[in-house]
């Protein structure tokens, strides 16, 4: 069973695929859902193969990007950055009446704006996994596209 988190990302995902053409090739309806736990990518092309990150979160006011955003597992992450691969990213926000949806170009996407967290203690569910936080207000001005 999905906890509201997944639940919520995967709605997020679900908006992504359906709302918008591929940023790549313009092909309406080609976006989709990738499996869970894909490592740090929701959608994908089935066209061109264009693959993207989708995060999702609840707030307030669906006009103010959030400082930070969480992110997924650091360890890949990582390991793309060093590579020089980006994902671009739909920003999703959602409040109890409405939406708004921002886009981040892989082009505006610096290693400065991936902070890693620190590790979950040695209690928890999944001792020693390590995430991210994405500095949103690290990005140029500009940088986010609101396209909902």
């Amino acid at each position: 069973m999905a906890t509201s988190k997944q639940e919520l990302g995967a709605w997020g995902e679900m908006l992504v695929a359906k709302t918008f053409a591929c940023p790549r090739c313009k092909t309406f309806r080609s976006l989709r859902r990738l499996p869970p736990n894909f490592k740090c990518a929701d959608v994908i092309c089935d066209f061109c193969g264009y693959l993207a990150q989708v995060k999702t979160v609840n707030v307030e006011n669906v006009t103010k990007v959030p400082n930070t955003v969480l992110g997924a597992a650091w360890g890949p992450q990582r390991m793309r950055m060093k590579a020089g691969i980006y994902f671009p990213l739909f920003l999703v926000l959602r409040n109890k009446t409405k939406k708004a949806v921002f886009y981040l170009a892989t082009e505006f996407q610096k290693p400065s704006m991936y902070k890693k967290r620190k590790p979950l203690s040695q209690n928890a569910r999944r001792a020693g996994w390590q995430g991210f936080i994405y500095d949103m207000a690290s990005l140029e001005k500009g940088a986010l596209v609101k396209i909902l």
